[in-house]
């Protein structure tokens, strides 16, 4: 297992662009240091004009790369085409299906199902309210066993405190597909949510769709 997939603390964090026309984060450690990167895959040069003139993009297949800090793919996500509800599908280094991330709901506080290979629920991500940037991981039984903030007190060396940031803190015992999952859930939050800002379902918003 990649040393990626075995830390309890990501930070994630967008790389600054004047027009963002692909998204591409850095990935570090509770330090700074960094510790892997996210790609967006599959973005050609009429896809990207698309994005910049319209907010059809939003409704797209998307496409995200996971890679370690050696430049070693760890994951695939993939938010196939979408309307309003929709899924992550989450693939490992070889391609082979991990999971799927589920939205649940599109009214009132966001909760996705997180589901294993072969459909079997495996744990949930629930917002603790409509607005706040706050989620509770939850495992199959009800347990807590992680969050993704954007503050996080007494985690972080540095304040916490930019737009453009989140934390994902994995508390309790927690490995195989599970911890996979809540990695890709990390991963795909401020990229596969965040795509639907300009159509009324950002995550900046926290009305959003994955």
């Amino acid at each position: 297992m990649s040393d990626l997939l075995t830390r309890n603390v990501l930070v994630l964090s967008q790389k600054p662009k004047f027009i963002e026309m692909t998204n591409e984060y850095e990935i570090t450690d509770e330090d700074g240091a960094r510790v892997g990167t996210i790609w967006q895959e599959g973005q050609s040069k009429a896809r990207k004009l698309l994005r910049l003139v319209t907010s059809v993009d939003q409704f797209l297949t998307h496409k995200l790369a996971v890679y370690d800090a050696d430049g070693v793919k760890v994951l695939e996500l993939v938010r196939p085409a979408k309307v309003f509800k929709s899924t992550v599908e989450v693939h490992d280094a070889a391609d082979a299906r991990v999971g799927k991330i589920i939205q649940e709901n599109v009214v009132g506080k966001k909760r996705f199902r997180l589901a294993g290979a072969s459909d079997e629920v495996l744990g949930s991500i629930d917002a603790e309210n409509w607005r706040a940037w706050d989620f509770a991981i939850h495992d199959a039984a009800g347990n807590e066993v992680g969050r993704i903030t954007k503050k996080w007190a007494g985690i972080l060396r540095e304040g916490f405190t930019t737009a453009d940031r989140y934390l994902l803190h994995i508390s309790g015992e927690v490995s195989g597909p599970l911890r996979t999952l809540m990695v890709a859930s990390a991963a795909g939050v401020d990229t596969a949510l965040k795509q639907d800002d300009t159509g009324g379902f950002g995550f900046g918003g926290l009305d959003f769709d994955i």
